[in-house]
């Protein structure tokens, strides 16, 4: 990395006293909030497409193997970003890092809303996925440096429904700019919004504490879980640090493998659900997109339990808080499908607690994978098992349509059920393995 993009050296760190602790205090105030306005404002192009489809398939006379294709590129490309990107924003300045991406992704969402033939538009959408992956990296580099091990699991869950408050404002806009005017103002306004929050983000967020003279955040809280993972592998290269605790780390790899599945869950009840309800329960539209708007809900509520119960009830270890709500998305899953009254209520309900326990594991296990890797190698550990979610998100599309072609509903539901029993299987060595100092 060079230029305002590269991360800022250390520079000699203050004496402990109030000033120390009222500057920690507003810059991790400043940071959240102006993170977590960016992270929601890069749902609003991206998400913005699923809104804008219907209408776009009319006027442009596309038909759904166009759209599924694109979806498919979209996910494979934006898996690749999130670890190449998390490698390099290791050694980045999150603050530009994150504003260039946000800024890049809403002036492709501008083009495209200008786009008419297939192919352009395909290649603006993979031009889009590969600038999406910029976000998350610098946000985890963010949450583990200014937030320690005792406290993150609770201000992880807060930054983690960013992505529930962008994909619930996305529809109201581009219903709104579609309905009323076109489905392309849906992609030209969002991607206007972008630019100008990317610049701010540009201008609020700052790099690491040590770059601003303040200590470290082990240090300021004297916690000993993030000391431990601080000192751990010092004096490492890149290169070591990134065999040793990316790519060879047995708790990387199952983190990923877990990761797969759960967005394997997600994906199928996001994408899939509301045909569920009206195919084959018998709502009308507007019904089934009122009950999947209540796993957006139980995300949001989910999220935030998960990460405080990990943080209260056992100290920083996101293992058993893990296994838990995995055992939840199970029984949430055979629930939906297996439940002998269909009342609308109920299948709301059931598309909560879905939420509610798959919005756990899929914040927990991305806060584990920065927590279980170096210091220095955050964006590539969470980089790389969002590699592996994005993998798990494209199996919910095109494979588990042919699925549903040849077994039907019965067929999704199996897949969905053996996919969220055996995520409690893959993460069940992480019942002990986070009370160790990380790397062990």
């Amino acid at each position: 990395m060079s230029g305002i993009v590269k991360s800022s050296p250390a520079t000699g760190a203050s004496n402990y006293g109030d000033s120390v602790d009222a500057r920690y205090r507003y810059w991790r105030l400043h940071i959240m909030l102006t993170m977590y306005v960016g992270y929601a404002v890069f749902y609003f192009t991206r998400k913005n497409f699923n809104y804008a489809m219907p209408t776009m398939l009319v006027d442009l006379g596309l038909d759904k193997a166009d759209i599924g294709l694109m979806g498919t590129l979209f996910y494979i490309t934006y898996g690749a970003s999130k670890f190449l990107s998390g490698v390099i924003s290791d050694r980045s300045n999150p603050r530009f890092f994150m504003g260039i991406g946000l800024m890049a992704t809403g002036v492709v969402n501008i083009m495209f809303g200008f786009a008419d033939s297939l192919w352009w538009l395909m290649t603006l959408w993979v031009c889009n996925a590969w600038f999406q992956g910029w976000g998350w990296p610098p946000c985890s580099k963010l949450m583990t440096t200014w937030y320690s091990r005792s406290e993150r699991g609770f201000w992880w869950s807060i930054w983690n429904t960013a992505h529930n408050v962008g994909g619930a404002l996305i529809p109201l806009l581009v219903g709104y700019l579609t309905l009323h005017y076109s489905w392309r103002l849906g992609f030209i306004v969002p991607g206007g919004i972008a630019v100008v929050i990317g610049a701010v983000l540009c201008w609020r967020l700052r790099d690491k504490p040590v770059t601003l003279g303040l200590p470290t955040v082990g240090e300021w809280r004297r916690d000993r879980l993030e000391l431990t993972h601080e000192r751990e592998g010092f004096g490492l290269n890149t290169r070591e640090i990134i065999r040793k605790y990316v790519l060879t780390n047995k708790y990387i790899w199952l983190l990923a493998f877990s990761y797969v599945l759960v967005y394997v869950v997600r994906t199928a009840i996001n994408d899939w659900g509301n045909l569920y309800l009206s195919e084959q329960q018998g709502y009308g539209l507007i019904q089934a997109n009122m009950a999947l708007s209540l796993f957006e809900v139980g995300g949001f509520v989910g999220s935030l339990v998960a990460g405080w119960g990990s943080d209260r009830l056992f100290g920083g270890n996101r293992g058993p808080m893990n296994v838990i709500f995995a055992i939840g998305i199970f029984l949430s899953v055979a629930a939906l499908w297996l439940m002998p009254v269909k009342s609308f209520a109920l299948l709301s309900g059931c598309f909560f607690s879905v939420g509610f326990f798959v919005f756990g594991p899929q914040m927990l296990i991305g806060m584990a994978a920065a927590e279980c890797s170096h210091k220095d190698s955050v964006g590539a550990a969470t980089g790389f098992v969002g590699l592996f979610a994005y993998m798990g998100a494209a199996l919910a599309g095109y494979p588990l349509a042919l699925v549903m072609e040849y077994f039907h509903w019965t067929g999704f539901f199996v897949v969905i059920s053996v996919a969220a029993g055996v995520i409690g299987l893959l993460l069940l060595p992480f019942l002990k393995a986070q009370a160790a100092p990380a790397g062990v």
